[in-house]
């Protein structure tokens, strides 16, 4: 990689990261309000933000949201893939084009047919149609990540599975599952995030007792500025950082680790 290309690419990095420089300041600050450069540090918002029922239902409400969206939308998507990738059907196209749909509509489009037609089904601010929504907006990322994968598969293997008397059940099982396996975890993750980050949505449909966490800062930072909000977000970029570091770690373990000399150990 030349320079000028290198430099190009820590710039956008700095460019992207420096909000991060200014948030995480402040989540120490004992400002009362957001303000940079804070006056003092202390730890308060943090444990305002483990404390107070205001921030701890919402995150509660985002984690379980979250799980069941990410599973609802894989026992969804993941046949819908296999299905617009493994078999030929008329309007295979037509269909292919109306699940994607959630991906290419606006958000607050979305919102506004979801808080008209769950009204009616008496679904609007309850937990089940944030669940309901968010998995509609998850189904898309599952199938694109499932179809990718599917496409590259070689079905040699099952077919090879099947000559040998396994059922398609167990071949799945045994041989495709294990296979796709990481892809199966991608999409789980995408679907988990993408309901976890959603906001447009969960402000039309969810009520007090099932906001998110991203509802929550919303309303927070419109109504009053909290500075807890800064903590949330610096928890959050904490996090994803963890679970970076986490693989980058673990890679570098099995890279590291001494492959066993042919004859030693039997």
């Amino acid at each position: 990689m030349s320079r000028p290309t290198k430099a190009v690419a820590i710039a956008l990095a700095l460019l992207l990261a420096a909000p991060m420089f200014v948030i995480i300041p402040m989540s120490f600050s004992t400002a009362p309000s957001l303000e940079f450069p804070p006056p003092g540090y202390w730890l308060g918002y943090y444990r305002h933000v483990f404390t107070d029922p205001r921030w701890t239902t919402p995150i509660a409400n985002s984690f379980l949201i979250g799980c069941a969206t990410m599973a609802l939308a894989m026992l969804l998507g993941a046949p819908a893939a296999f299905a617009l990738v493994r078999h030929e059907f008329r309007f295979k196209q037509v269909l292919r084009i109306l699940i994607l749909l959630p991906l290419i509509v606006p958000h607050i489009v979305m919102a506004l047919g979801y808080y008209s037609y769950f009204g009616e089904l008496g679904l609007v601010q309850t937990m089940a149609g944030v669940v309901l929504a968010h998995t509609c907006l998850s189904i898309p990322v599952v199938v694109l990540t499932l179809s990718a994968a599917l496409v590259g598969f070689d079905r040699g293997l099952e077919r090879a599975a099947a000559n040998l008397g396994a059922r398609p059940l167990t071949t799945f099982r045994l041989v495709t599952l294990p296979i796709l396996r990481p892809a199966f975890l991608v999409a789980a993750l995408f679907a988990f995030i993408h309901s976890f980050d959603e906001t447009v949505i969960a402000v039309f449909i969810s009520g007090r007792d099932s906001a998110t966490l991203p509802r929550q800062m919303f309303i927070s930072f419109q109504m009053e500025a909290d500075p807890a909000i800064s903590a949330v977000s610096s928890l959050l970029f904490a996090a994803v950082l963890v679970a970076i570091s986490t693989q980058l770690a673990a890679r570098l373990v099995r890279q590291r680790k001494p492959r066993n000399p042919r004859g030693v150990g039997g």
